[in-house]
């Protein structure tokens, strides 16, 4: 099935946040191929609630730090719907790991995840994005990338590495391609918090407030479908805890 509506991949938009930007791109709009890892019931659920909203959508499974099931990945979603216009790098796992507690495979399988599967999912689905001369791709880095949160190293490097790539992206696939980075602080979904994770404490947040998703996904819709003049930049929308 092929379509001339705007299509979005949304890595990791089965659950929490990228199944909020995965179901607000949907009511904006657009098709949506949501990937997923394990959380297939969540990722079927958001397939549902797409097609309620009116719009084309489909789940598949894939690991996004292997180049194969990454390829994949990409051509199921171009076979079902002809195009991709919109890449958000949403997936990632966040373990607490200070230095002393990181082990080798905790770095490896962040790093591979978080940084190496932004760079597989972007390098795949550049080419179809410069054929069509037209195309966005938006990665969710973090707060943690712009400060070094000491107790989640290997996530706060792998984002850090997302902003970096982020910048290299935008050189290399201008004029076509347009690339930028938002780095949220913290977000409270409601319902779905780990009670166990303590936040930094909100009288150390400027906007004196933590985070909504709404706060996210304004930003992934400006920059998905109004920003024509931005690329290669890193929106922190944390209420002012990067100038604390």
């Amino acid at each position: 099935m092929k379509t001339k509506q705007s299509v979005a991949l949304v890595t990791g938009g089965g659950r929490r946040l990228g199944r909020q930007i995965a179901l607000a791109l949907a009511k904006n709009g657009y098709d949506v191929a949501i990937n997923y890892h394990v959380s297939r019931k969540e990722a079927e659920l958001t397939v549902r609630s797409i097609h309620a909203i009116g719009r084309d959508s489909i789940a598949i499974k894939a690991d996004i730090s292997k180049k194969s099931q990454v390829h994949r990945l990409v051509e199921e979603t171009l076979s079902r719907f002809g195009r991709i216009d919109l890449l958000i790098n949403n997936s990632a796992i966040f373990i607490k790991s200070p230095w002393n507690k990181t082990t080798e495979h905790i770095w490896d399988t962040t790093i591979d995840i978080n940084l190496k599967g932004t760079f597989l999912c972007s390098q795949i689905v550049a080419p179809q994005m410069l054929k069509q001369k037209r195309g966005r791709i938006i990665n969710i880095a973090s707060l943690g990338g712009i400060q070094p949160w000491s107790f989640h190293l290997p996530y706060s490097i792998s984002k850090a590495g997302v902003i970096m790539l982020t910048r290299i992206m935008a050189k290399s696939l201008a004029p076509h391609i347009l690339v930028n980075a938002i780095a949220p602080g913290t977000i409270i979904l409601s319902g779905e918090e780990n009670r166990s994770v303590k936040h930094i404490r909100t009288e150390k947040i400027l906007l004196q407030r933590y985070g909504k998703p709404s706060d996210i996904i304004d930003t992934v819709l400006f920059l998905a479908r109004t920003a024509d003049y931005i690329t290669g930049q890193v929106i922190a929308v944390d209420g002012g805890s990067s100038i604390q």
